[in-house]
């Protein structure tokens, strides 16, 4: 295997971020394994991952990424959505609403507001 370089890894960066788009979660992931292995602290990284894994119904992954992602920022309004998702998916809606909420307090979005039960500003 040819030696994987910072360049190789945003090459492969890119081109999990189009797999993704492209509904290929799985083949996503792969990509984004070696880039990670190199670059644990990569929080742009390991959110994709987490997006990739819940795109691919890896439920317990994706949430284990969202919590480490909330970890380094705890104001990441998007992973405090994506991990309630997560939970609601997997069918533990209670532990949802927190997330919910925090997402919807951190940025006022129409999505995380509704998901929130937070009434819509005008």
């Amino acid at each position: 295997m040819a030696e994987r370089t910072p360049e190789t890894h945003v090459i492969d960066f890119r081109a999990a971020e189009r797999l993704l788009e492209a509904r290929d979660p799985r083949g996503a992931v792969k990509l984004l394994d070696s880039v990670i292995a190199a670059h644990p602290e990569n929080t742009a990284a390991r959110l994709l991952r987490a997006r990739a894994f819940f795109a691919a119904a890896q439920l317990r992954a994706a949430e284990l990424e969202f919590e480490l992602v909330l970890e380094r920022e705890p104001d990441n309004a998007f992973a405090h959505f994506a991990l309630a998702r997560t939970f609601e998916r997997s069918g533990r809606s209670g532990r949802s609403a927190r997330h919910f909420r925090l997402a919807a307090a951190l940025d006022p979005r129409p999505e995380y507001l509704e998901a929130a039960r937070f009434p819509a500003e005008d």
